[in-house]
């Protein structure tokens, strides 16, 4: 509870969206994240697929599952930007990465990079609001 009223008391854009559509987005995406990213990753397993294709993956997944605990549990800002930031670049590199070998990967996160642009403009906007 502590946590929700710290993150209500932020400033936040007009356009920002209401908070309850995070949870039902982001399980949608991690649906997606889970399928697509676990196919690259087996067919690495399998020798399928060259090893370092799995380097932007990884990155990405740990920069995803940091950033709640910077924005909600350091109640960092500044560090949830950078975070979300290298989400959004580690996102990029990835789909790049993997077109060549299986474009339906890339292709199916599409959604998951649009949200991360957006999450990456909407907390560029919270930090810089609530300086």
């Amino acid at each position: 509870m502590e946590t929700y009223n710290w993150y209500s008391q932020l400033i936040k854009p007009t356009w920002a969206p209401p908070s309850w559509l995070f949870g039902p987005v982001w399980s949608v995406l991690y649906v997606i994240i889970i399928f697509s990213f676990g196919i690259v990753f087996y067919k690495i397993f399998k020798k399928e697929l060259p090893v370092v294709i799995l380097i932007p993956f990884v990155l990405n997944l740990i920069f995803n599952l940091s950033f709640t605990y910077f924005q909600f549990g350091l109640k960092s800002n500044i560090l949830a930007a950078i975070d979300i930031i290298l989400v959004l670049i580690t996102l990029v590199w990835a789909l790049i990465i993997i077109y060549p070998y299986i474009k339906w990967v890339a292709i199916v996160n599409i959604p998951y990079l649009l949200w991360v642009s957006f999450a990456t403009f909407l907390q560029l906007t919270i930090t810089y609001l609530n300086k």
